[in-house]
């Protein structure tokens, strides 16, 4: 199923309507969606390098609108519609585990490192941030930054070093985006132990 997915969005970036496509999925991709926004963006910016960062904004401000989307469903329909959601992707157990024991400080930090690395998953980091009454500013300030950090430093990339920066982004994204997911925990860690 996931590889159906993926070869579905892939195949909407040769259309007309891929900038239509590319805010549909960056929009759910922050609530509900499986795959993400990046698997669209790339091929767009490569096919059309001129139009990279027209495309980063478009992928963020969708992202973000998602993201908002997913904090409400998260805040004012849990039960409802977040909670089967959770349970479809099978990640029901490890939030109900994590909204438990998380305090707003990992939920921040978890939004970060989701917004830059998707590790979390973004969807799961949005409805926790609502499920868990994370203050809506401070989730949209963040989820601005994060997001936008990602989607226009890839535009960077592609514009500046074209079609092998593709092949080196695809092989090794996650790599990149965890070691800067790690560097920001580890900053936080400093921080957090000599402020207390």
């Amino acid at each position: 199923m996931l590889r159906r997915l993926y070869d579905w969005t892939m195949s909407l970036a040769a259309r007309k309507s891929a900038e239509v496509w590319l805010a549909f999925i960056a929009f759910v991709e922050s609530s509900v969606f499986v795959v993400p926004a990046d698997v669209l963006y790339l091929p767009m910016a490569l096919a059309r390098p001129e139009r990279a960062y027209r495309y980063a904004l478009v992928a963020t401000i969708f992202s973000v609108l998602g993201g908002i989307a997913g904090w409400f469903l998260g805040h004012y329909a849990y039960e409802a519609l977040a909670k089967p959601v959770l349970e479809f992707y099978g990640k029901l157990d490890a939030f109900e585990q994590m909204r438990g024991s998380t305090s707003a400080d990992m939920i921040l930090l978890l939004l970060i490192t989701s917004g830059l690395a998707h590790l979390p998953p973004m969807k799961i980091v949005t409805i926790l941030s609502g499920a868990a009454n994370v203050n809506i500013w401070l989730f949209i300030v963040s989820a601005v930054i994060t997001r936008g950090a990602r989607f226009f430093f890839l535009a960077w990339l592609l514009r500046r070093y074209g079609e092998p920066i593709r092949h080196f982004i695809e092989k090794r994204l996650g790599l990149i985006a965890a070691a800067a997911a790690a560097v920001l925990i580890l900053l936080y860690a400093i921080l957090h132990y000599y402020s207390s």
